[in-house]
């Protein structure tokens, strides 16, 4: 093999690990790997994006929709500190992503030179870091080994973020170390003796539930894990932001376990008196702030199967644990024979009964966002992404979408379990250039859009909306902050301070990108607008004026501030 630079090396090895598309920002730190892109740009492109937390949360995205590790590249110093919100949402949401950051020169380490970060320490492998392992080559003939390691170490068990430090000199380093074959994440199954004891439990409930979710899910599980649910004639809630787990038109659905979920699912997963929570964390969001099941002996028999050994047992004493891969774990459950009798049809039946009133909302005027979920889901198609950032704005979303399921569409919800504002926006690009032929949907608020709303050019750059799918941004404008206002009407009515917002006319900031975009102030105007969008042409932004006092999908600021002050706040 003849020698080349290592920068061409690493871009090799992305190619034969079945990458095609990398995201980040260029930096003059990787500049041979910048060359190397151009060496084999036939086989891989790189998206140069316009900060890099837009290019990380892009990353993240493409992991999630993928199920393969999503690829970013940025510089030393201020790329690294940019892109870590993006390594962030990745470690909070199991995403595989690796991030490759440029290095200063070996013979410049420890001087505090120009940009010089120690990534060890910044990104914080561990438990609570931001990363799953951070690893820095010094040896170019090592190269495709480091990689091949970063690959397998996104993939396993429960996936997650990477970090590989590039310095800038051996990327220039001749080798002819050739690169290693696809990684592929090795799977494990549920031990038979467990399997048997999850029946013995399910024998002896009478109120089951199943709370599905996570990262690790392909279309065959999806399908495994409803023949189980159907085999059982369990309920099954998806947990926060994970909603496409599950087909929600099934009649056992129960709707998704998160935030600002109905106040009837809430008091379900209560009483019931056996939880199966498979592939969910368990994290704050899913169990309403550790009150839903409570730590760290619940009230509810539990049983927790999840990926990463490390997860299981780290927050609730569970009565079973099992470590499995959901693509093992859902076939294995789906072979648990049951009896010809289950003393639960009514407990199941009616879930999905409140699952389905849950979506019945009084109409609000001028402009009622439920209608606009609603019609958004009837217009679009039925393999649309939906994607959102963080705020009150995303609780239409996951209240009135539904997702057909991962067995019949792959992936079609991206959005940050890590509460991450200004991921909504990036995510869509990047579905958008990954799927030419899908619909990609993402609804902003206002202050979640401006904080990555410049990725506008990177989308019109590389033509988002030049196959059969449409790109289509609904901003939400109500001024405010939402979530942080209501929270500052529930905790010291009528003392605002900060959470004012100075908006621009986002249709006006659209088109000087090149997209087309409208303003839409009433219900009424709404559909003819996106079904505009829905037409051929230019990505397109839909600016909606929504009053401040419609807070939330569930309450107005006023009714929220009116409950404080009876409270005496």
């Amino acid at each position: 093999m003849n020698p080349r630079p290592a920068g061409h090396v690493l871009v090799e090895a992305l190619v034969a690990q079945g990458v095609h598309t990398a995201f980040g920002v260029p930096g003059e730190s990787y500049l041979a790997v910048l060359d190397g892109f151009h060496q084999h740009r036939d086989q891989i492109r790189f998206i140069a994006c316009r900060q890099e937390g837009g290019a990380a949360f892009m990353a993240e995205a493409q992991g999630k929709l993928t199920g393969r590790p999503g690829i970013c590249f940025v510089t030393r110093g201020p790329g690294a500190t940019n892109a870590s919100i993006g390594i962030h949402t990745a470690f909070q949401d199991s995403t595989p992503l690796i991030l490759f950051v440029g290095q200063v020169a070996s013979d410049q380490r420890d001087r505090e030179a120009f940009q010089e970060l120690d990534y060890r320490q910044m990104f914080g492998p561990g438990t609570l870091g931001l990363a799953k392992w951070v690893g820095e080559v010094q040896d170019a003939d090592r190269l495709p080994e480091y990689i091949a390691r970063a690959f397998h170490t996104a993939l396993q068990g429960r996936p997650g973020p990477v970090v590989l430090v590039l310095p800038e000199d051996m990327l220039t380093e001749l080798t002819v170390a050739p690169v290693l074959p696809r990684v592929e994440p090795a799977q494990a199954w549920p031990a038979p003796g467990a399997l048997r004891d999850l029946r013995a439990m399910l024998l002896a409930a009478q109120r089951p539930m199943l709370i599905a979710g996570g990262s690790g899910w392909d279309a065959e599980a999806a399908r495994a894990l409803q023949r189980f649910a159907e085999n059982w004639q369990i309920p099954v809630g998806c947990g926060f932001r994970f909603q496409d787990t599950f087909d929600n038109r099934h009649p056992l659905y129960a709707g998704d376990v998160g935030i600002g979920l109905s106040p009837k699912l809430a008091q379900r997963v209560k009483d019931a008196d056996l939880i199966i929570a498979l592939g969910v964390r368990l994290g704050e969001m899913t169990t309403g702030g550790y009150t839903l099941l409570t730590p760290p002996r619940p009230a509810q028999k539990l049983v927790h199967i999840h990926a990463g050994a490390e997860e299981l047992g780290r927050v609730y004493a569970a009565d079973l644990l099992m470590q499995s891969s959901m693509a093992c774990a859902a076939k294995a459950l789906e072979t648990l024979a049951a009896p010809p009798s289950l003393p639960w049809g009514e407990w199941a039946a009616t879930a999905h009964v409140d699952y389905e009133a849950n979506h019945v909302a009084p109409s609000v005027a001028p402009l009622d966002m439920a209608v606009v979920m609603k019609t958004v889901q009837r217009l679009a198609p039925a393999d649309t992404v939906y994607t959102n950032g963080a705020g009150n704005f995303s609780g239409w979303v996951h209240r009135y979408v539904r997702y057909f399921g991962l067995q019949h569409h792959g992936r079609t919800q991206l959005a940050p379990t890590s509460g991450s504002m200004g991921y909504g926006f990036p995510a869509a690009v990047a579905a958008a250039l990954l799927y030419p032929e899908r619909t990609v949907v993402n609804v902003a608020g206002d202050g979640d859009f401006l904080m990555t709303g410049q990725e506008l050019a990177t989308a019109s750059g590389y033509g988002a909306n030049r196959g059969a799918g449409r790109l289509v941004s609904l901003v939400v404008d109500n001024g405010t902050f939402g979530t942080i206002r209501m929270h500052q009407e529930r905790e010291y009515p009528g003392r605002v301070s900060g959470s004012d917002l100075f908006n621009p006319d986002f249709a006006a900031m659209a088109r000087a990108f090149g997209w087309r975009a409208a303003c839409v102030q009433t219900t009424e105007a709404f559909e003819a607008c996106f079904a505009e969008a829905m037409q051929p042409g230019a990505p397109m932004l839909i600016h909606l004026k929504l009053d401040p006092d419609v807070i939330n999908s569930r309450a107005t600021l006023s009714s929220i501030r009116e409950a404080a002050i009876k409270a005496g706040r």
